[in-house]
């Protein structure tokens, strides 16, 4: 027997949380009351089985506009902005222009930045080496992702200080505040979006080997990706390759600062970065939820969504669920991952990036790892708020410096 969700579920709520530790405290008190939970947006499902379910059953969608309509804005420049993204799209048009960013965004692709990669960490470290401190967040995390998906697009060095300042605007879209933030949020995406129009106009008669170029190339049955849809992806691309590495490397850097003994397996085994990569995502994730709409009513865990809820699938809770996980709160970067984390999210909305993202990080671990053994936290390392995209603000470590 079903019921409503209208009928006394268990509350959460973690937007004022003041880490990630006290929102895997409620998390862990919620769901010894059930599956379900109230949030303050809608329903959250904090059990594997049901994230999963709700990420890949098509009785879900994307919910038009994303975070907008749940803050009552469902018109003007940036709704139209958001609607026409391909993290918005469902059906046909998403499987459409999937399949057309699919020929351009592959693991080879990824693969060929990994040098890149590698290049700008060192170049980082090396700027921390000769102080034998700094902090993570200011002078690595948010100075690293930038150039990689610069180089990817093929955009010129110089002008990398210029994606940096729109990435942090445009990102303000994800958060709870974009009533106020919209003016920032659009100035930054014309800016992006002159920049890229530029960008493809004048590779119209010379592709190069970047991703925009691969873009342009990519056809299916005699079909290519409009203009209009070259500069929302080229921006749709920079938004999530950037401020989800930057807080994930921090974050990631964190949990290990607490677990010394973790760090050193790493920097004598650095064949475990990818394993340390999986672990540190589903351990500390800085993305804990997404938001499904229910297009029909649907039975989910004993209660019954109906059509047009808005549900939170959350997969911070998902990636600790003691019945997937064992010891799920231990920090093992040996693990045996029996069940995948589900950071990446799942379904026809997984991220098209997780194979660049995995590269940039186990290359950020591995490089740091060996280069900076024995870090230790050298004062506080407070959270932004625990909405959107989040990751410590700030995280200053000491270290002694190898070559």
């Amino acid at each position: 027997m079903t019921t409503t969700i209208a009928t006394d579920l268990p509350t959460i709520a973690y937007e004022h949380a003041t880490g990630p530790d006290e929102v895997h405290r409620l998390i862990r008190q919620a769901r010894r009351q059930g599956p379900v939970a109230m949030g303050p947006h809608g329903p959250e499902v904090l059990s594997y089985e049901l994230v999963r379910t709700v990420l890949r059953d098509d009785r879900f969608a994307m919910p038009k506009g994303l975070a907008l309509a749940a803050q009552g804005l469902t018109s003007g420049e940036m709704w139209d902005l958001s609607v026409k993204g391909l993290l918005s799209l469902d059906g046909a048009a998403h499987r459409r222009q999937r399949r057309l960013v699919c020929k351009a965004f592959t693991p080879r692709a990824a693969e060929r930045l990994r040098e890149t990669c590698t290049d700008i960490i060192t170049e980082l470290v090396d700027a921390c080496a000769t102080e034998d401190s700094c902090d993570v967040v200011t002078d690595i995390a948010r100075q690293y992702p930038i150039p990689i998906i610069c180089a990817m697009l093929g955009t010129p060095r110089e002008d990398w200080h210029l994606f940096s300042a729109w990435a942090d605007d445009i990102f303000k879209m994800f958060d709870w505040n974009v009533v106020n933030d919209e003016p920032d949020i659009m100035r930054a995406w014309h800016a992006l979006e002159a920049y890229v129009d530029d960008m493809v106009n004048s590779r119209r008669g010379a592709l190069t080997d970047d991703l925009l170029s691969d873009m342009m190339r990519a056809e299916v049955d005699g079909d290519h990706l409009t203009h209009d849809e070259l500069l929302t992806l080229a921006g749709t691309l920079l938004m999530a390759g950037t401020d989800t590495t930057r807080n994930q490397l921090a974050a990631a850097v964190q949990v290990f600062s607490e677990h010394p003994d973790q760090w050193a397996l790493l920097a004598q085994h650095p064949e475990l970065a990818p394993k340390a990569v999986e672990e540190a995502m589903r351990y500390s994730p800085v993305i804990l939820n997404t938001m499904r709409v229910a297009i029909e009513d649907v039975d989910l865990g004993g209660f019954t969504m109906p059509a047009g809820t808005l549900v939170i699938a959350n997969t911070a809770a998902a990636n600790r669920d003691p019945g997937v996980y064992d010891d799920p709160d231990r920090f093992d970067i040996t693990r045996e991952h029996t069940s995948a984390m589900l950071t990446f999210g799942g379904g026809v909305h997984y991220c098209l990036g997780a194979h660049l993202a995995r590269i940039e990080l186990a290359e950020a671990l591995a490089t740091m790892a060996r280069r900076m053994p024995n870090i230790r936290r050298a004062g506080p390392a407070p959270w932004k708020s625990m909405t959107g995209i989040t990751g410590p603000a700030s995280l200053p470590i000491e270290f002694t410096a190898c070559p």
